[in-house]
């Protein structure tokens, strides 16, 4: 290094101080911990969407959910139905039958239903918790003979403060 480039730095370096001993012992700092809050939000947001969630949306989407209808039928009514809009003019509750007992007394329900001109009707079938390894078995009975029966034009599992997937709504053809 010649001397007019030590002269340099000097003039370079002039107002400024030496780091104390201690400064130059620390070292760099250490970083803070990460802290989860994003994770805890997530986790907040999380549970907030579980006690509000609509638990007729989430049981629609259910395998256990039971949906006909003739090809008659438009989506805006299969949509009224499905939301429970349209009035209930009668029901039956069949669970806890045996079903050589349901079969019989919903076949002159629907009847009776359908020729006194009531458009819409819930059936409480029950969601055969105590069928066991058997499954559902009024259940799918119920579903097998609204299909046949040509009074019926369309059914679905009823919202879950009318019986959820234990029930459903039927709109009948009147007779």
């Amino acid at each position: 290094m010649s001397d007019n480039d030590a002269d340099l730095f000097r003039r370079a370096i002039s107002g400024t101080k030496p780091l104390s001993s201690e400064t130059r012992a620390a070292g760099p700092r250490k970083k803070p911990k990460p802290k989860a809050r994003f994770s805890r939000a997530d986790d907040q947001d999380v549970l907030r969407e579980s006690i509000l969630a609509d638990t007729d949306a989430i049981e629609a989407d259910s395998a256990d959910n039971l949906r006909y209808c003739r090809a008659s039928v438009g989506r805006r009514t299969m949509r009224k139905l499905t939301r429970g809009g349209f009035s209930r003019q009668a029901e039956i509750d069949l669970h806890g039958m045996t079903v050589a007992e349901a079969k019989p007394r919903l076949a002159g329900f629907i009847e009776h239903c359908s020729r006194s001109g009531k458009l819409c009707v819930r059936i409480v079938h029950g969601k055969g918790l105590g069928s066991g390894q058997r499954g559902p078995v009024l259940k799918m009975s119920v579903s097998r003979w609204l299909r046949q029966w040509d009074a019926v034009l369309a059914f679905v599992s009823a919202r879950q403060v009318d019986g959820g997937t234990g029930a459903v709504y039927v709109l009948l053809q009147q007779l």
